[in-house]
């Protein structure tokens, strides 16, 4: 069971013994040592589970929680402190926790959770879409980029879905009128550019680069990577 690990932890120490025992277990790890950078990491990429410190410096291990929990409510973190009374556990479950582990603990047993975290989210029922900074809510019909709401259309949103459900690959004109709008082909008209032009404006986060490419004479990608 592949899956990336974001480990937010300021001892260096810890931060190796986690990276190493992680990867023995198969897992992908990245790490950061302070907040900052670790919410910036867990927002940014595609990571499948956090192993959070409470106690940061930057930013508190509480803060970092309350954003993941408000931009990524799906992703699983799993929290490790020195704090293991009963009222810490509970606050940091309430604030989003899906698990707690009190420092010393052990590599075999963190293993385990993450496990059977990667397992519940597989089997959970697909409520949410992502692409990089990209956060789609499919039952709340919300849009997050980079944890900030973006304001779409039904039409707009209809549209984000289909090409982020075919992330990476290239979609002629065709395809998307007839997925999106229940269309055949119409060499007439031009919807499909109209609607991704709609896109690449609002999607421009932070004066970036829209994540939707043109392929010259066959049609559009949004790429796998943003």
């Amino acid at each position: 069971m592949p899956g990336l690990i974001l480990v937010i932890e300021d001892e260096p120490g810890i931060v190796d013994f986690l990276e190493r025992g992680l990867r023995a277990e198969g897992f992908e790890v990245i790490s950061a040592l302070d907040g900052i950078t670790g919410t910036d990491l867990a927002l940014g990429e595609d990571v499948d589970l956090v192993v959070l410190d409470l106690m940061l410096p930057g930013r508190s291990g509480a803060d970092v929680l309350a954003s993941l929990s408000a931009a990524k409510p799906a992703l699983p973190v799993i929290v490790l402190t020195a704090r293991g009374g009963i009222d810490d556990r509970i606050a940091g479950l309430d604030a989003g926790a899906v698990d707690y582990l009190v420092k010393p603990f052990s590599l075999g047993e963190l293993a385990a959770r993450v496990r059977a975290q990667l397992r519940a989210a597989m089997l959970a029922p697909t409520t949410a879409l992502r692409a990089g900074d990209i956060e789609i809510d499919l039952i709340t019909r919300a849009v997050h980029q980079a944890g900030e709401q973006v304001r779409l259309s039904s039409t707009e949103f209809e549209l984000l879905v289909y090409l982020l459900n075919n992330r990476g690959r290239v979609l002629s004109r065709e395809q998307i009128l007839h997925a999106v709008w229940g269309y055949a082909h119409d060499p007439g008209t031009n919807v499909v550019d109209v609607y991704i032009g709609y896109l690449r404006r609002k999607l421009r986060h932070g004066g970036r680069d829209s994540p939707i490419a043109t392929v010259r004479s066959v049609g559009y990608r949004l790429d796998d990577v943003v």
